[in-house]
């Protein structure tokens, strides 16, 4: 067995509901490189060396095999249920079918509830699993406040019925959050966006904030091992950054690493996923913070770097990416 990681000395975030949870969670997006298998080797690992949080998803295609792992970790005595923050989500082609989408999710993880349960985008656009970045689906349309607050009815449904503690959303934008957050009658816990050196967000991140939402970042290493259809040439590599490595030299640890304890610093939950670092990504946020000289440097590091442009969730009729992201203050439609 691997290094030990003390679960009670993470560093914790406070939901809206009072309740604590860890600041850095496991994600399981294997990106399309990694097997199903894998991923819930290093889930293994990452539970027996403290991870309690675990970030999953359907579309990923591995809840089978990580179930198996949960089984295995609750029958071993390693963890307890109630000890562990399951984190998964709705996928696009199932908004019409919350409550199915999410038991199979509970039957396929073995968990026999969620904590967290994300709408994993905000409109029911959906492409085939590794499908390249020019694909599109003839069915996919811009985002509706009707049909956004229908999928989310549901998942308020779930809080109802016991079978999810919290609802997360995802991949929003604060045009989006304005139109749909008035007619929630469960506020969402968190919402899961792409938070990065290069992409700070800091807008959007103070507005989930200011609204008592815990922001929950993806990508939080500049994900150097995204799918090929989410790399342009264009851009950047935070953890390449001079900065970056200056502050890393400074710590005597890798830039990886600078990246996780800014981000729990700021007050994310950060889920970075690795299939052998995991151990030291925990770690790290345990000790030797960064100064807060260190941390004012890597605040001027935005770059407007976004990773997940989305592409293949574009309608017809839309310009590019940039239409996903309302970038001009209203919902484009």
């Amino acid at each position: 067995m691997g290094e030990f990681i003390n679960p009670a000395l993470v560093p914790t975030v406070t939901l809206p509901s009072g309740e604590k949870v860890p600041c850095v969670g496991m994600g399981t997006f294997g990106s399309d490189r990694v097997s199903a298998e894998e991923v819930s080797k290093a889930v293994a690992g990452a539970l027996r060396c403290g991870y309690r949080m675990f970030d999953c998803a359907a579309c990923y295609g591995n809840e089978v095999q990580i179930g198996e792992v949960f089984r295995e970790a609750f029958e071993e005595g390693i963890v307890e249920r109630k000890d562990l923050f399951i984190m998964t989500k709705v996928w696009n082609d199932m908004h019409r079918e919350v409550e199915k989408a999410c038991r199979k999710s509970i039957a396929d993880l073995q968990c026999d509830y969620v904590d967290l349960y994300f709408i994993h985008w905000p409109f029911p656009n959906y492409h085939a699993p590794g499908c390249d970045v020019d694909s599109r689906n003839p069915d996919s349309r811009p985002f509706s406040v009707e049909e956004f607050m229908d999928t989310y009815r549901q998942c308020e449904e779930l809080v109802e019925k016991g079978v999810i503690r919290y609802i997360g959303i995802s991949n929003m934008t604060i045009p989006k959050l304005e139109a749909v957050l008035p007619l929630m009658k469960i506020k969402p816990a968190a919402c899961e966006l792409e938070l990065h050196v290069c992409f700070q967000q800091q807008e959007l991140y103070d507005y989930l904030v200011a609204h008592n939402i815990q922001p929950v970042g993806y990508m939080p290493l500049g994900s150097p091992r995204r799918p090929e259809r989410d790399i342009c040439p264009e851009d950047v590599a935070d953890l390449q950054l001079p900065e970056m490595k200056a502050i890393a030299d400074a710590h005597g640890v890798h830039p990886a690493l600078i990246a996780l304890k800014w981000a729990q610093q700021r007050g994310e939950i950060s889920i970075p996923f690795s299939v052998h670092n995991f151990a030291s990504n925990l770690k790290c946020v345990t000790e030797d913070p960064l100064t807060e000289e260190e941390m004012k440097m890597i605040s001027t590091l935005e770059k407007g770097n976004r990773l997940v442009k989305g592409q293949v969730f574009l309608w017809e009729g839309a310009n590019d990416w940039h239409d996903l992201w309302d970038e001009d203050g209203v919902i484009v439609k």
